[in-house]
């Protein structure tokens, strides 16, 4: 399809008078058109659509009704219904009140299209700037960070199940990509074993029988992977996604020792932040927050937090579930930095925060919050936790507070590539002490040894300890909590814990559309001064003495 028109166009004269007649006092397609028609120009988008050709939906228009298609929770077919019906959706898109829209299948063509011209964070931009613009986004003050989990859009399996489900995977695309060639690679066995879905009703009860069932899969897959890799094998056979998968995922499960496939030990095969978890989305994996399990994603969201000023969200990125809060703190402050967005203040829960990143950012001219997480290697009594050994820096040395003195000083690099000190006490000088049951209770006798950050780091966890403590500091971080309704309405109005699409870049397009539409929101809340809602009470909570 080739590009005619790439803005929304002037709204036809009867549009606007059936509109206003039967919606008096707006509807929010409308409002958004008013407000911030100009933010769905499409001239960006101009160069993803070919100039000859077929004439294509302006990309305008399907930016727009991608909005207000996340804005609302509907899939592609309601989307354009609601395109070819709805009399709001007509006066915000311009269109006359006769125009049957298009057809559904477009909106995810536009999709494809910007995730391949790497253009779906453009609306999320251009949003922001429109908003800076009339003064209603304020990136200097206050701003908080945190995450939610999103479950990917595949059928949860299990281990044999995901063996199967990628080996027929692979012979799907084969057979659609290369049938001649598959029909002479195909033993007839393969129709019965890999013609149907691989569920677990299908497979064997006993032990024994799933694991042959596992070997004579291996060896089947074996056989596929050397005749696609053959030189005799069509080219295009081999650059299939579903043949690469099924690749790495043999070579992450079976071995072959003296010419026989045999499965891997579970001790010898890779970490599950390498593995795929469904042939069908490479990119999902398994993640545990707080004790919860998920296959899919995480997504991470930054908004401002003024009173002055709606709270609008300004960053959004998604990863893998596997990838922490801590790994993404160092990117998303950078990124913020980089668009003119990182705030002064910055709210963060306890996953975000270490001694490095504290130190550094008492460095910057961006204050990171957040609680320090506790020391895991507390003794039973806090008397002689870490903190209460006094340190000397200037003449390495390390007092106990019994007053013992230890000056064997250690730099290293921990397992982590944290940069550390290891201290340790004689351990002539600990058996004499009345407290080394407490202090240092080692069954070889060994003195206690301690384990400290780099100056900088170190003092930086003092200092945040102490001052958690302070009600001012209290007083600053109260302000993060407001992040948790952000991911409660992402979540209950917005579908945010669950991928639409498969893949991760398709996800992170859905993140940012939903966070756009989550903006625009909020924003037309604030200009009609619609008043925020607040928190929610139970009945029951109503009736405590407190309340």
């Amino acid at each position: 399809m080739s590009l005619r028109e790439s803005g929304l166009g002037e709204i036809p004269a009867e549009t606007v008078r059936v509109a206003r007649a039967v919606c008096p006092d707006g509807t929010l397609a409308m409002r958004l058109r008013d407000e911030f028609g100009d933010v769905f120009s499409g001239e960006a988008f101009a160069d993803l659509f070919p100039r000859r050709g077929r004439p294509a939906v302006s990309p305008g228009v399907l930016a727009l009704v991608t909005v207000l298609q996340f804005a609302e929770g509907l899939s592609d077919r309601q989307a354009a219904e609601a395109v070819r019906v709805r009399i709001d959706w007509k006066y915000a898109l311009g269109l006359e009140l006769t125009a049957t829209g298009f057809d559904f299948s477009v909106l995810s063509e536009f999709r494809a299209r910007l995730v391949e011209g790497r253009m779906a964070d453009e609306i999320f931009e251009q949003v922001l700037r429109a908003a800076r613009e009339r003064g209603l986004l304020k990136t200097a003050g206050r701003a908080r960070t945190d995450s939610t989990k999103v479950l990917a859009a595949i059928r949860a399996v299990n281990h044999l199940e995901m063996l199967g489900e990628t080996l027929r995977a692979a012979l799907n695309a084969l057979a659609a990509a290369v049938p001649e060639w598959l029909t002479t690679q195909a033993v007839p066995e393969w129709f019965d074993r890999y013609g149907h879905r691989v569920e677990e009703s299908r497979l064997p009860r006993s032990t024994a029988k799933r694991q042959e069932w596992a070997q004579q899969a291996g060896v089947d897959g074996t056989r596929l992977l050397e005749a696609v890799f053959s030189p005799r094998a069509p080219s295009e056979a081999r650059s299939l996604q579903a043949v690469e998968l099924l690749r790495r995922t043999w070579v992450q499960n079976y071995q072959v020792l003296d010419g026989q496939v045999s499965l891997r030990d579970a001790k010898n095969v890779p970490p599950g932040r390498l593995r795929p978890f469904s042939p069908y989305d490479p990119h999902a994996r398994a993640g545990n927050k707080r004790g919860s399990t998920w296959t899919g994603y995480a997504v991470q969201l930054t908004e401002t937090c003024e009173s002055d000023a709606p709270n609008l969200i300004t960053h959004v990125a998604t990863t893998d579930a596997s990838v922490s809060d801590m790994r993404m703190t160092d990117a998303i402050r950078d990124d913020l930095r980089a668009r003119g967005r990182l705030p002064a203040v910055h709210l963060v829960d306890a996953n975000y925060v270490d001694a490095q990143r504290l130190a550094a950012s008492h460095q910057s001219d961006s204050t990171l919050v957040g609680p320090i997480q506790k020391n895991k290697a507390v003794q039973s009594s806090g008397r002689f936790t870490t903190e209460a050994f006094t340190v000397d820096w200037d003449e390495k040395r390390v007092t106990c507070p019994n007053g013992q003195v230890a000056d064997t000083w250690y730099p290293r690099i921990s397992s982590h590539g944290i940069p550390v000190v290891r201290v340790r006490f004689e351990s002539s000088v600990c058996r004499a002490c009345p407290d080394v049951r407490t202090c240092a209770p080692s069954k070889l006798g060994r003195g206690r040894e301690i384990m400290l950050r780099e100056r900088d780091a170190h003092d930086a966890i003092r200092q945040n300890r102490a001052d958690q403590q302070d009600p001012e500091w209290q007083s600053v971080y109260q302000h993060r909590q407001g992040i948790e309704a952000t991911i409660s309405q992402g979540v209950r109005a917005f579908g945010l814990r669950r991928s639409r699409y498969l893949g991760q870049p398709k996800t992170s397009l859905q993140h940012l559309y939903t966070a756009t539409a989550m903006n625009l929101t909020r924003l037309d809340a604030w200009i009609t001064g619609t008043p925020r809602a607040g928190t929610r009470v139970s009945r029951f909570e109503r009736l405590s003495p407190a309340a």
